[in-house]
């Protein structure tokens, strides 16, 4: 900082100025990080607490500050908002792509399997979503997070395949995901300065979080993916995301903010192993595992890079992309 205040290097303000800034440009250079100097990461004790490891944890404080925000006049919108996502990210995705393996066939088509295609349509990225409606959405579109918790991981993939075992949910799974969120709920309503204390977190942890994501996305691995994964990957944005983007307009009438709708069309970087984890719950799935996973890794990062690039601008034009200011009760 100058004597005056000033920051030098701006590169906070700058962050700032890119839409989805905050959560995209950490994510893209850990990717860099981690594809090309990994070991560096990986030296111990606090740096690689914090920039190989930190994600969930720090996803984990944003979700407990999110549910701070939560009052009773806004807990039923919450509840609300997480429905929709969940039913137009995930749900109708995935009942799409089921619905085109009865006429294709586990191959699919093109050489993009409905393995594939299922572990990435039916995923989506919480954190992600959760570093734009920070920015840009309020308490309603952070709660809304819960939706991740349900299509995280191979538990939605498996049902939609009618695999058995596996395709069981845990439920305490599910439960552990949303404790953070149900405790912040709790002390911003016993304790209402919380939610002041609390206040600046979003700015403080998505950087941080978005890095350490990063870290875990291997370019090569994309690179491998191809044309295929990165068409995929387009699809599951403009495809999911504009379905949730129409729901926003036209089911939860957000007006100018329904644009944040196209942050949800992403795929999460734990989709990577949801394709192993389904060949051995099924061995039918077995031969496409190595291709799809390939492409699933290239959709993860495509999505990251374009789901909050193209909210951003529906936002833009449509007169939403000012950040919503948070109001606290006294």
């Amino acid at each position: 900082m100058s004597e005056h205040g000033r920051s030098r290097f701006p590169m906070f303000a700058t962050m700032q100025r890119i839409p989805g800034g905050l959560m995209l440009i950490p994510l893209v250079l850990g990717s860099l990080v981690g594809t090309f100097a990994p070991d560096a990461l990986g030296i111990g004790s606090f740096t690689t607490a914090l920039f190989k490891d930190g994600a969930l944890a720090l996803i984990a404080l944003l979700i407990f500050a999110t549910g701070t925000q939560v009052t009773g006049g806004t807990g039923g919108a919450v509840a609300g908002h997480t429905l929709v996502v969940l039913i137009f990210k995930t749900l109708i995705p995935a009942t799409v792509v089921v619905l085109i393996g009865q006429v294709t066939g586990i191959e699919g088509f093109w050489t993009v399997s409905i393995l594939a295609l299922i572990t990435c349509f039916a995923n989506s990225n919480g954190g992600l979503w959760l570093a734009f409606a920070g920015q840009y959405g309020d308490e309603r579109d952070r709660g809304a997070y819960i939706a991740s918790a349900f299509d995280d991981g191979p538990f939605l993939v498996l049902l939609f395949l009618g695999a058995s075992g596996l395709g069981d949910i845990p439920l305490l799974t599910l439960l552990a995901a949303v404790v953070p969120f149900l405790l912040g709920v709790v002390v911003g309503n016993v304790d209402p300065e919380w939610r002041r204390v609390v206040e600046p977190v979003p700015n403080i942890v998505i950087p941080f979080f978005a890095f350490a994501l990063g870290a875990g996305i291997n370019i090569r691995n994309v690179i491998t993916g191809g044309l295929t994964g990165l068409v995929i990957g387009v699809g599951v944005v403009l495809f999911t995301g504009g379905l949730l983007y129409l729901a926003y307009r036209f089911i939860l009438r957000r007006g100018p903010k329904a644009g944040i709708g196209f942050a949800a069309g992403t795929t999460a970087g734990n989709a990577v192993a949801t394709p192993a984890i389904v060949a051995a719950a099924d061995p039918s799935f077995e031969p496409f595992v190595g291709t799809a996973t390939a492409q699933v890794a290239a959709a993860v990062l495509v999505t990251a890079i374009l789901a909050p690039v193209v909210a951003a601008a529906v936002l833009r034009r449509e007169g939403g992309l000012a950040p919503v200011p948070v109001h606290v009760d006294a």
